[in-house]
């Protein structure tokens, strides 16, 4: 079974971004995760710009919505013109891995993608 960060890379990459990795990393010595900003695991560069995306299981989706934006870097990325993503990941009644994709890139956040698409 592969992780939600895997599954953000690999749709990140099949999206044209040629550039996409990881940016979250485990500090040994406090036993955490620290991602980018206070809330990037994947960014991704190509000719369509530049991407930041928070990744997570289909349950916490929300939770890290409402953390990205409360994050003091999510107004700088907006001016900046980078996109802001949350890709949220559960399985389907078909036992098919589908995304839910909220786009926080605007000031109002967008969900793209819903659960019953794929």
């Amino acid at each position: 079974m592969s992780s939600p960060t895997q599954r953000t890379l690999a749709e990140m990459r099949t999206r044209g971004y040629e550039l996409v990795d990881v940016v979250e990393h485990f500090n040994f010595f406090t036993k955490r995760r620290h991602d980018l900003w206070g809330f990037g695991d994947v960014l991704c560069v190509g000719a369509q710009g530049i991407a930041i995306v928070q990744t997570t299981s289909g349950d916490n989706l929300s939770k890290r919505v409402h953390k990205i934006l409360e994050s003091d870097a999510l107004p700088v990325l907006q001016r900046a013109g980078v996109k802001v993503l949350a890709h949220g990941w559960r399985k389907n009644a078909k036992g098919r891995y589908v995304l839910r994709e909220v786009d926080l890139s605007a000031p109002e956040p967008a969900v793209d993608v819903d659960w019953e698409a794929a």
